[in-house]
């Protein structure tokens, strides 16, 4: 009974993807869009120990801050891979850029708002939180029905390569900007950059008929758009389903706690250090190896290996391997040694960008932005525990080894989860049609 909607589905996929000059086109904009939704994301991790200073926050309530962000991201990863999937990924990415880059921009205001100067940059965290919470599941969404299973995992890691480049730009420039003008002058940036993106998008991008179809034609091609419904009952009683959701649960708290208390490691750790070589050099080795887990994941799968083995590979080296790193962190002294192990556990936990990412869309592609909003709200809600549980702990134990050790046994069980009960077989099609 299912197999002609199966193969209407499979035609329209077809039909729907893009051809290269539009992928290369795409690829581009994408990267840029998410390295400027890092820029915005980092802005208050960067300026924490400034702000801190000026509004006299103690270590619980720059936590607080630090976590606020993601309150608002995990309620709205479900609603943004639907909105992706049924309307198209590309339209929910550029109007929540609208929205976060104008918010960011106006942070530095709502914080002089009042006296309450936590309460109102909270509010702010949380806003952006909610915008931003729609883009990765629309970009999986996107994704997975524009692009082949053979090009995954190097399109995806190109445009997550955004994230460390984004960190990046904000880490070198927003450094500078602190002692240039003060913490006010990140916010400027990244929002008012955000928001001429979305102008640039709208004008020549999403304006010509060649690269995004309009509205109806996409409810009719698409291979998601004609569905009624999506099929939970058949997706949640496969383990593979509960072992990807839950190791990507895993890589994102794992990073989120990182991204949040690294600049601030550094800062007291080193005080003496400069704000430039803690904030860039992670974050420049992140990017070469996020654009080679993707190479190497994609040529991997082309030489014959199988794909499950090739995306377990990829979480060995992304949450096993970056974990080990993350743990000397809490063993040394050495700034030098530092940066490196700093640098060589956020450059590995790139490649979760060929791993688990990836391998929501090879279980089902016909929802994937709904299953990655799944996975991802796991993972903003864990984030919001272990951002502030980071900071406890740090304020608890007067050791900032408590917080890489959490980082390590977060990624440690999410590996194992993933290593047995993951896989690559499609789970979204009815049983009789799904891909062996």
């Amino acid at each position: 009974m299912q197999q002609v909607p199966d193969e209407a589905r499979r035609d329209a996929a077809e039909d729907a993807r893009w051809s290269r000059p539009e992928c290369q086109a795409w690829t581009g904009t994408l990267l840029l869009g998410t390295c400027l939704l890092y820029c915005a994301r980092v802005s208050v991790p960067v300026c924490t120990a400034s702000m801190s200073q000026d509004f006299g926050w103690s270590k619980k309530e720059a936590g607080i801050v630090l976590s606020s962000f993601f309150w608002g991201y995990c309620l709205t990863q479900i609603v943004g891979g639907h909105l992706g999937d049924r309307i198209g990924g590309e339209k929910v990415i550029l109007l929540s850029a609208s929205a976060w880059g104008l918010i960011t921009a106006a942070t530095p205001l709502l914080a002089h708002l009042g006296s309450a100067h936590l309460v109102f940059v909270t509010f702010s965290r949380i806003l952006t939180g909610l915008l931003q919470g729609v883009y990765f599941p629309a970009l999986t969404s996107l994704l997975s029905q524009r692009v082949p299973e053979s090009e995954r995992a190097l399109t995806y890691s190109t445009v997550g390569a955004g994230s460390q480049c984004g960190t990046l730009v904000t880490g070198a420039v927003g450094s500078l900007l602190l002692d240039w003008y003060g913490w006010q002058s990140v916010f400027y940036l990244s929002g008012g950059l955000t928001l001429l993106w979305v102008c640039y998008v709208r004008r020549y991008l999403l304006s010509e008929p060649g690269l995004i179809p309009a509205l109806g034609v996409r409810a009719q091609g698409l291979p998601v758009a004609g569905h009624t419904r999506v099929p939970w009952r058949q997706l949640f009683r496969k383990p593979s389903v509960w072992a990807a959701i839950f190791s990507q649960l895993s890589a994102a708290c794992s990073f989120f706690i990182l991204l949040s208390w690294l600049p601030t490691f550094f800062n007291e750790t080193f005080p003496s250090s400069k704000g430039w070589v803690f904030n860039v050099v992670p974050w420049l080795v992140a990017i070469p190896a996020s654009l080679f887990s993707g190479f190497l994941s994609d040529h991997l799968i082309s030489q014959g290996y199988r794909t499950i083995a090739v995306r377990k590979l990829m979480q060995v080296m992304g949450l096993g391997l970056s974990s080990i790193f993350a743990l000397c962190l809490g063993h040394t002294s050495s700034f030098c040694k530092s940066v490196f192990f700093a640098s060589a556990s956020i450059g590995l936990q790139t490649f979760n960008h060929s791993g688990i990412s990836v391998n929501i869309q090879d279980l089902a592609p016909s929802c994937a932005g709904v299953l990655f909003g799944v996975a991802n709200t796991a993972g903003a809600l864990a984030g919001v525990v272990g951002v502030g549980l980071g900071g406890y702990l740090i304020e608890a134990t007067g050791s900032w080894a408590s917080l890489f050790n959490l980082v390590a046994a977060i990624s440690s069980l999410g590996l194992c989860t993933f290593l047995m009960f993951g896989k690559a077989q499609r789970v979204d099609l009815s049983p009789a049609r799904q891909d062996l």
